[in-house]
This record gives structure tokens, sequence and C-alpha cells, in this order.
């Protein structure tokens, strides 16, 4: 099974800030990353041009009218759903898939659609002051939303991510999601969700698909960047989520969070680590956010977060589609951020990273060895690959967050490395089938680390 990797982005940032700038160049490349599926933020038309609207063009999350697009998107914009739907076909032509994002907890304050409306309350949460939130005491509420996702469905899209899900009553979604599949049973549900104690519910009773892992594994490496956390925590997320965590999405970067390769993050654009502990140590899904493949910092935008509020024009992503579109090569750095990104994507296709077995080896190490519990992470990867007469495919990957004199935030990209014996404790191998592995007869592997970097090894 192939793993799911979503490529988030905003069309109105995207080329020529239209539906046509995501073109066949565009698409071909996005193929080319190893990505399945493309979350299309801001689609749906929103709030616009309105003196409580956030912003201008406004934020993607008031929406105006489920029914259409914004007009902005399109060439033509009394053509504009039909320039969305050419959009959806090219891209299903790519062989991906299209998400676009449902907002069941408010609409924007001047919601209207030829329906004839959503019942909500004359309040919005938090200070989403753009925003009223939506009444689920109203019984027609619940099929107005149904049939919004069959509209869109019937339009070609394959899966939603739902927002801030944890607001919305789960009676409602685990019916909203199942009535959607009896017209379309392969819909794909994302949730954004934050309480990890409620995890298992939106899966086991609700019925998504995926989950955000942001209060778990993002979080995690979040606070190994800032100097707080510890790698340990890695294997205490693993643990805590224990079956559900190939139901997870991993991330670095999305619309809410700050850029990896900003100040306010790691403030480097090679993140080797990062990138493999959040993509490959276990099944789950994995996203990454347009333009974090060549290392954007948005130094443009406020806290090193691309603007979802306001026009911008991110000079990165200008560079990202000049080179897409064969008009300018990358700058050296940012060429080696992208060979390492795509090398990276095309490593998690393997049947080990996707859907093989993982053993994680931080419990046996020794520091005496050069491991560094707070700072290094190892852990084996592990398949049979059925079309070459169940040859085993087994994988070692060793991260190093820093450490060794590398401090993040800072723009020390001195080469530093150092050498550590990884042991392979019996138990590894038998839970693995390993036990002939001549490479791993001793019981440890001898490996130079390189700070902030991944090593792996074939076994």
């Amino acid at each position: 099974m192939r793993k799911t990797i979503i490529y988030q982005m905003l069309p109105r940032l995207w080329g020529n800030g239209k539906f046509s700038g995501i073109d066949d160049a565009s698409l071909d490349y996005f193929k080319k990353l190893s990505i399945s599926h493309l979350w299309f933020t801001g689609t749906i038309r929103h709030s616009s041009g309105k003196d409580f609207v956030k912003g201008d063009p406004g934020s993607p999350y008031s929406i105006a009218d489920y029914y259409d697009v914004n007009p902005y998107l399109a060439e033509c914009e009394s053509d504009r759903m039909n320039e969305f739907c050419d959009l959806v076909d090219r891209t299903h032509r790519h062989g991906m898939k299209v998400i676009l994002d449902f907002i069941p907890n408010h609409v924007g304050r001047d919601y209207s659609d030829a329906v004839g409306g959503i019942p909500h309350h004359l309040y919005s949460d938090y200070d989403w002051t753009d925003t009223y939130k939506i009444d689920y005491s109203h019984p027609e509420t619940w099929n107005k939303m149904k049939e919004i996702l069959l509209y869109w469905a019937g339009k070609g899209v394959d899966g939603f991510r739902c927002d801030m899900v944890e607001l919305v009553p789960p009676e409602f979604l685990k019916w909203v999601i199942a009535e959607s599949r009896k017209e379309y049973p392969d819909l794909f549900f994302v949730a954004e969700v934050y309480n990890k104690d409620g995890y298992r519910q939106f899966v086991e009773e609700v019925g998504f698909d995926l989950l955000y892992d942001k209060s778990g594994l993002y979080d995690v490496l979040r606070s190994i960047a800032a100097g707080h956390g510890s790698a340990r925590a890695i294997t205490w997320n693993w643990q805590f989520l224990q079956d559900l965590q190939p139901k997870m999405l991993n991330f670095l970067e999305n619309h809410d969070e700050q850029r990896i390769a900003s100040p306010w993050f790691t403030g480097q654009e090679h993140n080797t680590a990062y990138l493999y502990a959040s993509l490959a140590f276990n099944t789950s899904a994995f996203m990454l956010y347009f333009g974090q493949e060549i290392g954007t910092t948005a130094s443009e935008g406020h806290e090193g977060r691309t603007s979802i509020f306001n026009w911008c024009h991110p000079e990165e992503l200008k560079m990202l589609d000049d080179y897409i579109h064969g008009n300018k090569r990358l700058s050296r750095e940012k060429a080696a951020v992208l060979k390492e990104y795509r090398e990276a994507l095309a490593f998690a296709t393997k049947d080990a990273i996707s859907s093989g077995l993982v053993y994680d080896l931080c419990y046996c190490q020794k520091t005496e060895n050069g491991f560094n519990f707070d700072k290094d992470f190892v852990f084996l990867r592990h398949s049979v690959d059925k079309t070459k007469r169940l040859k085993h495919k087994t994988f070692l990957l060793y991260l190093s967050f820093g450490g060794n004199g590398t401090e993040f935030g800072t723009k020390n990209t001195e080469n530093k490395r150092r050498k550590v014996k990884v042991i392979i404790p019996q138990d590894a191998l038998s839970y693995l089938g390993l036990e002939d592995s001549i490479i791993l007869q001793n019981g440890s592997i001898d490996l130079e680390i390189e700070a902030n970097g991944c090593s792996i090894i074939t076994l």
C-alpha cells in the first residue's frame, strides 16, 4: 500500500494565482515529488471585501457560499466553476487526488447561497470574528451540510480536510461521513484535532481516515528544535498512539504553523532529521506545505508564516514556479534542499516505509557508544518484497537532531560528524525475522553520523 503524501497549497499564491496556474508542468512536478493528494486551500468562496473580514482578500475559513469558488481564482469569473473542474480533471489525469476544506463549525458572517443558507448563531468561537457558529440543533443543518459534501464529491473532489472538528457534535460528523460514503464510498476524510485523548473516538466512532498529530509528533519535534524537548518523546508519542499510529497525519508545516526553515522554528533550510522522523518512522501519512521542499522561510510574512489572510507575493514561491516552468534555475542551496526532499519522499514510497514493520532501537543504546538519548533517534523499518521471492528489505535509520555543537536558530552550518555504535538486540532480529542476517551477527553496527542528519543503512 502506497504511503499517502499530501501537498497543501493556496492556489492564489501559486503561479499566476489562478486555477490555470496549477498547470501540467506544476502537476508533473508534484507527481515526480511522489505526491498522492493535492489539498487546494482557499478554493471555496470565502468572505472578502467587507468591514468584518480579516485581511484582504480574507480568510479561507470564513465561507461566504459553499456552492461557489472564489472568482479571483478564475481567468473568466463567469466560467470559474468550469475552470475548477478542469483543474480537478487535470489532477486526476496526473494520477493524484484532490482534497478541499470542509468547515463544519462556522460560516462567514455574510454567508448566502442559492439553496437557502445554513442555520447559525450570531456569535463566533475564539477570536474568529469574521465567522458565525453553525447551529446543529436544527435538523435541517445536518442535511444541508451533507448536501455540500455531496455537491463537491460530484465535482470530482476525492476528500475533505475537516476544520476544527472538536467544536462540532461528533454525532453529526459520524452521520455525515457515513451518509456521504453511501453515494461515494471512497471519500477521504482528514480531521483537524488537538486533544490526543480524543483521537480514538474520531477514528473508531466517527470514522475519520486520518487525524492531525499536531499535539503529538509535531509538538515533540518542535520542542526538540526549541531546545527544551527530548528525542525520547518520539518513542513516548508512538507508545501512546499504539494501533492508532497508521491513522495519523504527520507534518512539519501547514497554514497555521511557522515555516520550519524560518528563524522561529529551526532557522535552517536543511532539516533532515526532522523530515525523516515525521516521514519515515511509521506508516502514517505525511503532509508538506507548498515551498517547504525548497526551504521557504516566509520572510515576507508575520513570524515565519505565509499569510492566509492577505495578498502576498512570496519570493521563494516565485523562484519555485520559475524553476518548474524552466524559466530560471534554483540557487545551489535551494536545489540541494529540493534534492533532499525528493530523495526522502521517494524513499517513503518503499514498502518498508509505507507499510512495513517498525522497531524502535533507542531503548537498548548506550551513551558510552556515542548515543545521545535527548538528541538521537534510531529505528528499523522492515518489509518483505513479495515480487522478489520474499526477499527481506530492511533499513536502519539513525537521526541526529543537532547536537555536537550545532545550535538551531543560528547560521552555523558547519558539517559536524561523530562516530557511534548502534546495538541491534536479538529481540529485534526475532521480531523482523532476521536471525540469519550476516551483517547483524555481531549485534552492532558502526556508523558515522552527521549533525541534523539521517544516516540510512540497508541491511
